[in-house]
This record gives structure tokens, sequence and C-alpha cells, in this order.
């Protein structure tokens, strides 16, 4: 792997995770039974061959069209299983969504997500009042036709109608939907971007982490990122950037006393994100704490959305985790869809142009679904570890996230 190089830990540990497997299925069942159910979400996980990782946690996952016909059939099970259980008289689900009119591939996630529900004679309708002055939105299969929604006293109406179940769609970073009378919501609104922060994912998935790790019998750190939260920090204030930037090497120091601890050799990368706001955004990456002090005003400038350093934030300090993963001469990372606190389907994320550590949710990237990579030697440890730490990482996750929904719904 470019840059990095250590034992294939996760190979070596497979027994081990074999043997465990027993007592896992006891411990999520338990941890599932105290937990509220979650319709979904989506969980991007980095291997590194010695450690594997969950590194973002969608509570509102778009890129359902990623996701091949076997895939969105297991899901659309699952789905259709939760809506049973959770909201069985639900007879019309609205999807509110994004206000992506000019993404086809976010239009074209709508129109599978809603193909997945309409299942037992179910009707689905997509729309909001943001939408209103478009009938259709055009994607790459074509229009998807929208449902006029607007907001009454008595609450949601849909083509004059009123649903029985909201499905969000829609990661709410500017506030709460108002004006929804007593209408079922489901993620609850407290998933928001708005309250939610990026901490609050891995604080909720760590004792998780730490339980699974015991029964297998390995390291924590073999499951998960290093992280840290530095808080009250004005980008602005020399003081401020010396504080952060002492929090970070301290955290390098952490990270390469575990790349000695398992024999990895390698220059550890961290990412610095603002802890409020949607992933993908407020994110840079550094080698040192000096580097961070060394940052131009316009990169700085990333981490607080533009907005300036003159308000205190608080920010993410993140391990970068490499992907040891290729396939087709690209990097390789997986998507793994979940519904009801299960993966039921995933794809890889691949790109040719990426190096080891970047992040792959970009343009240039491509999307596979697994039986793309079936016949291929080449992927046969892709595939063998989907059921296996790749499956595992991205459950302990939806247990992170179903703690989270606990959290922030009070």
């Amino acid at each position: 792997m470019e840059g990095f190089s250590g034992p294939e830990l996760l190979e070596q540990l497979q027994p081990r995770l074999e043997a465990a497997h027993p007592a896992l299925i006891d411990f999520f069942a338990v941890q599932r039974a105290a937990l509220p159910d979650l319709i979904y979400g989506s969980i991007d996980v980095r291997d590194a061959g010695w450690k594997v990782a969950a590194v973002d946690a969608n509570a509102f996952p778009a890129g359902f069209n990623n996701i091949g016909s076997r895939g969105r059939r297991d899901l659309s099970q699952c789905l259709v299983a939760w809506v049973d259980r959770e909201h069985p008289e639900a007879e019309h689900i609205h999807i509110w969504p994004e206000s992506h009119t000019r993404n086809p591939g976010y239009v074209e996630n709508l129109r599978v997500l809603s193909r997945m529900l309409s299942q037992k004679g179910r009707s689905v309708t997509i729309g909001s009042p943001e939408l209103a002055g478009h009938a259709a939105l055009e994607g790459h299969e074509g229009e998807l036709v929208l449902s006029a929604v607007s907001l009454t006293a008595g609450g949601i109406s849909v083509e004059g109608a009123t649903p029985d179940l909201l499905l969000l769609n829609n990661d709410l970073t500017s506030g709460p939907l108002t004006g929804l009378g007593d209408l079922p919501v489901t993620p609850p609104q407290g998933m928001g971007w708005h309250r939610r922060r990026k901490s609050s994912h891995f604080r909720a998935a760590q004792p998780f982490i730490d339980e699974a790790a015991e029964i297998i019998g390995i390291d924590p750190w073999l499951l998960g990122t290093h992280w840290i939260v530095s808080e009250d920090k004005c980008l602005e204030r020399e003081t401020c950037l010396i504080e952060l930037a002492a929090e970070v090497d301290e955290c390098f120091g952490h990270i390469r006393g575990k790349y000695a601890e398992h024999g990895i050799t390698g220059e550890p990368v961290m990412f610095v994100k603002n802890d409020s706001g949607t992933y993908g955004l407020g994110i840079i990456e550094i080698g040192s704490g000096e580097e961070l002090l060394e940052l131009s005003n316009r990169r700085l400038n990333r981490l607080t959305y533009g907005k300036g350093g003159q308000d205190a934030e608080d920010f993410l300090l993140q391990e970068g985790v490499p992907t040891a993963l290729r396939w087709a001469d690209s990097v390789v990372e997986p998507c793994m869809y979940g519904a009801g606190g299960r993966v039921c389907a995933w794809f890889y994320r691949t790109n040719d142009r990426k190096g080891v550590m970047a992040n792959l949710n970009s343009p240039s990237s491509r999307f596979h679904a697994p039986e793309d990579l079936e016949g291929d030697a080449d992927a046969a440890t892709i595939l063998a570890r989907a059921d296996g730490w790749h499956g595992l990482v991205a459950e302990l996750a939806l247990l992170g996230m179903a703690a989270e929904m606990v959290e922030l719904s009070e």
C-alpha cells in the first residue's frame, strides 16, 4: 500500500472473528433489543489490512441508486419489514427530499428509494414545499414526478391527503421541519445536522466497539479510528491555533504509538473537521500540528465553511485510515447500507485517480455492486470481508446511530 506497510492483521485475526461469531450474534441481539429500530443508515468503511473502521455514518443516506439489483431486492425486503414492524398501519409513505433539483444522481436515489418502499400496496410520494416550483425533477432515467406538498394548520397535505408516515431523506442542516402536526417522522428530526455533531456518532459507537473487541480478543483500535474533539477554538486567535496544533500533535503521538505496537510503518494523517454540519464539508487533511499553523487563511476558512474564524467552534480531530483495498487499478471503499439495524446491501466506491488516504466521495469516483467483482480473483478478499470485518464495523456503527437517536431525541 502506497506509503504504508504492516502485517495483514485482519487476515491473521480472521479465525478469532469466526470463533467469536456466536457470541457476537448474542451481543448484537441484546444491544438491538435495548435501542430504537433505525429505518436506515449508510456507513463508509475503510480497510487498511491491519485495521478496519467505519469513518462516516449517514442518518439520511443517499446513493440508493448505486446499489445493484440484488442489493436493492434485499434492502427493499429489510425496509418493508421495518415499516411492517414499526408502522403496520402506514399505507401512504411520503419522502421529504433534499432540494437538489440539479443533481440527477440524487433524483435517481429518490426513484430507487421510492420503488423499494412501494410494496404490499403501499403508495409512496415525494416532494416538499421548497420544491413547489417543480412538477418533476430530471434524473438519468428521465423525469421523477413530484407531489404537491403544503403545510396547513392541520399539518402536512400531499395532493390534498395526509400521509401515514414521513420519511426524511433530508439532513435538516437548516433546522427542523415545523407544522407537521402529529405525523410520525423517521428518522427523528433530532438526527439532523442542526443538532447532530460529527463527534456524537463516534462517541456513541465507541462503547459498542470496545465490547465487540473484547469478545473477539483484539485491540479496539483495530475496529475504529482514534479521535478527540478540540472545543471552543477561535481560529483567528493565534493562541487558539497553537492550542489546536498541540492537540493535533498529541493525537499523532497516540497514533504513532499504535503503529509501533502493531508493526506498521508510514506517516499517519489526520483529518480536522468542523464538528457541526454535513459530512464532506469543513474538512482539511494534515500531517502535523506545525502544518496546521502554516495553513493559509483560505484553507483555514474551509473549517468554518468560509465564515471566517471569529466565533469559537468545536473541531473533530480524526485519524485517517488508508485503504489497502484495490480492484481494477483503483482504490476501493465499501459503502454499507443498513435497515432495522442490520447491513442489508452494499456497493463499492472506487477511484483510479485518488491515493490510499484520499476522500473517495468525489465526482471522479465510480460505483460497483458486489456482483461486478464476482469471478475476479483480485477481488476475493474484498468480497469475503463484506459479511465479516466490513459488516461487523458497519453494524457497530448502526448501533452507535441508534444510541445517538436516543440521546438526540431527548
